[in-house]
């Protein structure tokens, strides 16, 4: 039997071909799990120097939902504004009239407009930032954690970031809301773990993503020129010598959704290949 089978799990921000919530989606159907992709997929205003930092449709959705199918999983995609409570109540209540319940949760969806210098933030970008990293998880959580405590329990996996740890020069709104993201997994694993509610944070590195590129851009305040080669940080600086992959996220995000971690919960799971940058 596959660790997860029998189990349903909700994947915010999976709408893009190259990103960590395509990967754990995959992976989490891999272990046996039905899944519910979700991202913005539709046309948006949020980009910068002409870069989309969202899925402008359902292209992608729509694909990595059929992948999920042929992997012999059921799968619902879903069209979905994290920062717009109505529509993610409307997505959980869809959700579990097709599955009957949500076992897991990964809170992926992001935005990388925070990755700027400080002085070429607006408020727009600060309110943005807030609105995605950390009211995304809290409206997700406030419709799917009733639906866990209802079924005795579940897994909850919020994307964090290593910047949320270690601050690198540039990261200043991105970082800020990616720490905060960590406060508020440890504040709901206190809340709800006497309801077998388990919460747990992944903090990605430099990570090969459409996401992380766009973020390079835009750190280095100079977001139309070329982006930086390579990473973050150089490979040679990374323990493991090499930038992570989105499958390298994904399968501790499984195992956070396992039994296998089944007394895991609070934590702040860095997946960096021991980065040693940042303050």
């Amino acid at each position: 039997m596959l660790p997860l089978e029998g189990m349903t799990a909700l994947v915010t921000g999976a709408g893009r071909a190259r990103g960590i919530g395509r990967a754990a989606a995959l992976e989490l159907a891999r272990q046996g799990a039905d899944v519910i992709v979700t991202d913005l997929a539709r046309p948006s205003n949020e980009s910068m120097a002409g870069l989309p930092t969202v899925a402008t449709d359902r292209t992608e959705l729509d694909d990595v939902a059929s992948q999920i199918e042929k992997l012999g999983r059921e799968s619902l995609g879903l069209s979905v504004d994290v920062t717009n409570e109505v529509e993610v109540r409307a997505a959980v209540e869809q959700a579990t009239a097709s599955f009957g319940a949500i076992d897991v949760l990964f809170n992926n969806a992001g935005t990388p407009l925070g990755a700027q210098p400080f002085l070429d933030l607006g408020d727009e970008d600060w309110d943005l930032s807030w609105s995605v990293n950390v009211m995304g998880i809290v409206h997700l959580c406030r419709h799917v954690v009733p639906v866990m405590q209802k079924h005795g329990g579940g897994s909850i996996v919020n994307n964090s970031s290593a910047a949320g740890l270690k601050v690198l020069p540039g990261y200043a709104a991105y970082s800020v809301t990616k720490a905060a993201a960590i406060g508020l997994t440890k504040a709901l694993a206190l809340d709800f773990g006497e309801d077998g509610i388990r919460v747990n944070a992944v903090c990605p590195g430099d990570i090969d993503t459409q996401m992380g590129d766009i973020a390079r851009r835009l750190a280095t305040g100079a977001p139309n020129a070329e982006p930086p080669p390579g990473g973050d940080v150089p490979t040679e600086a990374i323990a493991l010598g090499r930038r992570g992959l989105p499958e390298d996220v994904a399968s501790v995000v499984a195992w956070l959704a396992s039994e296998a971690s089944s007394y895991v919960t609070g934590a702040t799971i860095p997946v960096d290949g021991a980065m040693p940058q940042g303050l």
